[in-house]
């Protein structure tokens, strides 16, 4: 099993640099008013996914009743919505109550109304039902979404935060990582908890620090290709073939994360300037909100596509 997932907080106390959020949770579990709704917003590898996993244990959610629905990646979302309004009049099937834990909820705008369709069930939730939202980019989720959810921000990791996670885990795996080493895990995962345990695991197991160092370098993207790639894609008419050679030149290596990320940098910037790239910069921005975690290289490649089919 992988270092962050292994690693992975099975309570609020072990989830690290989000006080203000593990304080506000805390308080509302031990007061018995947990809402029925609840948005976690911020970047990716900061803890949405574990904070709703131990949300569904606190709450005694049973596995059947447990649904984790990633919003950027079904293809009918307002069916998808409506199937869940249907699932949620059902009683649960064991346990106390059900939990819809809804990744991505922002990419529910990809599809007419699909946003609105979800008020009236984040309004008149049953006693048994709980929703978890969880966005990287709540300014695409419609204010009356914002209205209903107790919101609960999450923060890039400072480095203090990071290092000591770090720390942790290579003592428990018996690394042999230097503190230089250390640092430039730090600079690497850019905040993410997720990112920083993934290049751990790529290097922890290196026998020298120069191939330590060489392989954090092997672990973070090329930006001067992720940018070559980000400037192709935003050329009207593109043609297929000059993409798949960026493609072809970004590595297996290069996290399809990492380069996400600096694609959807790039388009913000162009759509932030207005001009006659503006719209299909907008374009790019909700094709690329669906993150690559699991389908890695091939997500990036087909997202791409969608791009150049514009």
């Amino acid at each position: 099993m992988e270092l962050y997932r292994r690693y992975r907080p099975r309570s609020l106390q072990g989830i690290v640099g989000q006080g203000k959020v593990v304080a506000s949770l805390q308080k509302l579990m031990d007061s018995g008013r947990l809402p029925h709704a609840i948005l976690l917003t911020g970047p990716s590898g900061t803890g949405k996914t574990t904070i709703a996993r131990i949300l569904r244990d606190f709450l005694d959610c049973s596995e059947n009743d447990y649904q984790e629905i990633d919003c950027a990646a079904v293809e009918h979302p307002l069916e998808t919505v409506r199937s869940i309004h249907r699932a949620m009049r059902m009683s649960p099937l064991a346990g106390s109550c059900r939990v819809f834990f809804l990744e991505e909820a922002q990419s529910l705008s990809r599809a007419g109304f699909s946003q609105q369709a979800m008020l009236k069930m984040l309004e008149d939730v049953p006693s048994y039902v709980y929703f978890i939202l969880a966005s990287t980019d709540s300014q695409k989720l419609i204010s009356t979404i914002h209205t209903r959810c107790t919101e609960l921000r999450l923060n890039l990791l400072a480095p203090e935060d990071l290092r000591g996670l770090l720390l942790r885990v290579i003592g428990k795996e018996g690394f042999s990582v230097s503190q230089s080493v250390v640092e430039e895990i730090i600079e690497a995962a850019e905040g993410s908890a997720r990112k920083a345990l993934v290049i751990l695991e790529q290097v922890g197991s290196l026998e020298s620090q120069a191939a330590q160092m060489d392989g954090i370098k092997s672990a973070t993207v090329n930006k001067v290709l992720a940018i070559d790639l980000a400037r192709a894609l935003i050329k009207p008419g593109v043609k297929w073939l000059e993409v798949a050679m960026v493609l072809k030149a970004i590595k297996d290596k290069d996290e399809p994360e990492a380069v996400r990320y600096l694609i959807l940098g790039y388009a913000r910037t162009v759509l932030l300037g207005g001009g006659p790239l503006a719209a299909r910069a907008f374009k790019i921005i909700d094709i690329f909100s669906k993150n690559f975690y699991d389908s890695k290289q091939a997500g990036l490649a087909a997202a791409c596509w969608e791009v150049v089919m514009l």
